[in-house]
C-alpha cells in the first residue's frame, strides 16, 4: 500500500487528533458549565497540532521494523497526542492574558479571556493541565512506560521546562541577550514541549536507546527551528495570515532571532538546522521520513 504525500497525512492527522480530542473534552452542559465551555473554547476548533503530529510521527519511526503498532499503542499515541495539545493549549490561554503577553487574539478568534473574562481563562489552563496527565495515566502501555510518559510531560512543561522559559523570557523583556542566552531560553520555552511530543511518541512505540538517541537530536533542532521560525514569521507575516497579533515581539521590545541575528542569518540558521534535524534521524533509515517532512514544514512554514 502506497503511503500518502505529507500533505494528505499531515491534513488527516490534524483532523484525527481534533476527533480524539473532542471525545476527551468535558461536556460544556455538565457542572461547572462555564469553565467547561471555556475549556473546549481553547482546545477545539483550530490550531497547527504540529505536536500531536509529533507525537504520531516518532511512534511510526519507532515501531518494530516491517511491523505497525499494536492497537494499544495506537489508542496510546492519541492520549498522548491529546495531552501534549491540552498542555500547549493551556499554556496559549495563559499566555495571553495581561499578566502575560496580553493579547486579544489567537487562532484567528478572540482569546479566552476575551471571550469569557480573566478568572475563566486562568482557571480553564489550570484545569486543561490536569487533564492531560489523566490521559497519559489511563494509556493502555506498560505501567513502566506510563510513568517515563508523564515524568516526561511533567518536566518539559515545569519549571526546568516551558514554564521556566516562560519565567526567562517575561524577565527578558527589552533586555539585550545574546544568542547562547536567547538559545537556552527558547530550548525551554518552546523546545522542550516539542521535545516531549517527540519522545512520546518513541516511548509509546518501545523506541530502542539508539532510536531515543536520534530522536533527542532531532527534538534539539525542530525546536529552535521552530522558535526561529516564529521569529522570522512575527517580522514578515500579517495578522489575518497568522491568526495573532502580527509584530509583538518588536512592539513589546522583546529579544528574538531577528532582532539579534537579523532577517537574514536567522533564514540561513533556519536551514542549518533544518539539516541537523534530517541527520540526526539517519539511524531510522526510512522509517523516519515523517518526521523528516515535519522539519521541512516547519523551516519552510508561512503560518
Amino acid at each position: 500500500m502506497n503511503c500518502p504525500d505529507f500533505s494528505t497525512w499531515y491534513a488527516e492527522r490534524v483532523r484525527h487528533v481534533e476527533t480524539v480530542l473532542e471525545g476527551f473534552m468535558p461536556d460544556s452542559s455538565v457542572v461547572p458549565a462555564r469553565l467547561h465551555e471555556a475549556m473546549r473554547y481553547a482546545v477545539l476548533g483550530g490550531g497547527k497540532r504540529i505536536r500531536a503530529a509529533l507525537v504520531y510521527a516518532a511512534g511510526e519511526a519507532c515501531a518494530p521494523t516491517g511491523k505497525t503498532l499494536a492497537s494499544a499503542q495506537n489508542i496510546a499515541l492519541d492520549h498522548a497526542a491529546a495531552a501534549v495539545e491540552l498542555i500547549h493549549a493551556y499554556s496559549l490561554v495563559h499566555d495571553d492574558l495581561p499578566c502575560m503577553d496580553d493579547d486579544d487574539l489567537r487562532r484567528g478568534r478572540p482569546t479566552v479571556h476575551v471571550q469569557f473574562d480573566e478568572a475563566t481563562a486562568m482557571l480553564a489552563g489550570d484545569a486543561l493541565q490536569p487533564l492531560a496527565f489523566e490521559l497519559l495515566a489511563q494509556m493502555p502501555i506498560a505501567p513502566a512506560l506510563v510513568v517515563q510518559a508523564v515524568e516526561m510531560l511533567a518536566r518539559c512543561a515545569g519549571s526546568l521546562g516551558m514554564a521556566g522559559g516562560q519565567a526567562i523570557d517575561c524577565a527578558s523583556t527589552g533586555l539585550s541577550l545574546d544568542q547562547e542566552q536567547l538559545q537556552a531560553m527558547h530550548a525551554m520555552k518552546t523546545g522542550a514541549m516539542l521535545e516531549a511530543s517527540i519522545l512520546l511518541g518513541g516511548i509509546v512505540a518501545g523506541a530502542s536507546s539508539p532510536a531515543r538517541q536520534g530522536l533527542e537530536a532531532y527534538a534539539d533542532a525542530v525546536g529552535l527551528a521552530f522558535q526561529i521560525a516564529d521569529d522570522v514569521l512575527d517580522v514578515v507575516a500579517d495578522t489575518a495570515t497568522l491568526g495573532k497579533t502580527a509584530g509583538k515581539d518588536a512592539a513589546a521590545n522583546k529579544p528574538t532571532y531577528v532582532s539579534l541575528l537579523g532577517l537574514d542569518a536567522s533564514r540561513q540558521l533556519l536551514q542549518e538546522l533544518r539539516q541537523e534535524a534530517h541527520n540526526a534521524l539517519l539511524p531510522l533509515g526510512p522509517a523516519g521520513t515523517r518526521l523528516a517532512e515535519i522539519a521541512d514544514y516547519i523551516v519552510g512554514r508561512s503560518r
